[in-house]
């Protein structure tokens, strides 16, 4: 971290205070995180913390959203990567995988948050499993004619799926390669949507 009194760009500042905090909220969770902390661990004083964010639920929904942003990117790229069906719920389930196995922790923040019940923390986790079910949910439309609810539903499903399975296998240690784990799992959900009548074209 830069020594305490060098001037940085505000965006460049912003990243770094965001960065510091994420590891406190990581390694402490909201509750105990304090924003003495974030600050000693950004390398700033108070002021310059407070300069950015208002106060720390405003700096933990904020790195709810970088958190959040960063994970539909993977998604989107994953659900762009190929157009057949199978090998897009592979690198969907391997997407979560891939979260989770960053070395910033940030899944926690999204996944394992002790704030659930603040609104703005809560509306962003629900939006959050929405907007991932979204594309998938439309793909099954698309493929097999259910109505909305329906794919809504499934979707919804495989990314509970994933999300849980991909944390499951961080937290049981990885003794399982991440590609081989991820694709066991798409396996599992790709035999189920499967299972539904092809859509006539």
């Amino acid at each position: 971290m830069p020594a305490r009194g060098i001037r940085m760009p505000r965006d460049q500042r912003r990243t770094q205070l965001l960065g510091a905090a994420r590891e406190v909220f990581v390694a402490q969770g909201y509750h105990a995180a304090a924003m003495d902390d974030i600050a000693d661990r950004a390398g700033v004083s108070k002021p310059v913390l407070y300069q950015h964010f208002p106060g720390k639920l405003e700096l933990y929904i904020a790195l709810l959203d970088a958190s959040k942003n960063e994970l539909l990117a993977i998604l989107h790229r994953a659900m762009a990567s190929t157009d057949d069906n199978k090998q897009r719920v592979i690198a969907t389930v391997g997407a979560y995988f891939e979260f989770v196995d960053n070395d910033s922790g940030g899944y926690r923040l999204l996944f394992e948050s002790d704030l659930p019940n603040e609104p703005a923390v809560r509306e962003r986790l629900d939006r959050l499993t929405e907007l991932c079910a979204q594309e998938i949910s439309q793909i099954i439309a698309d493929d097999t004619g259910l109505p909305p609810e329906e794919s809504n539903l499934l979707a919804v499903g495989l990314v509970g799926i994933a999300q849980v399975t991909a944390r499951y296998w961080l937290a049981s240690g990885g003794s399982i390669p991440r590609e081989a784990a991820a694709e066991l799992v798409a396996t599992l959900g790709w035999r189920g949507i499967r299972g539904f009548p092809k859509r006539d074209a």
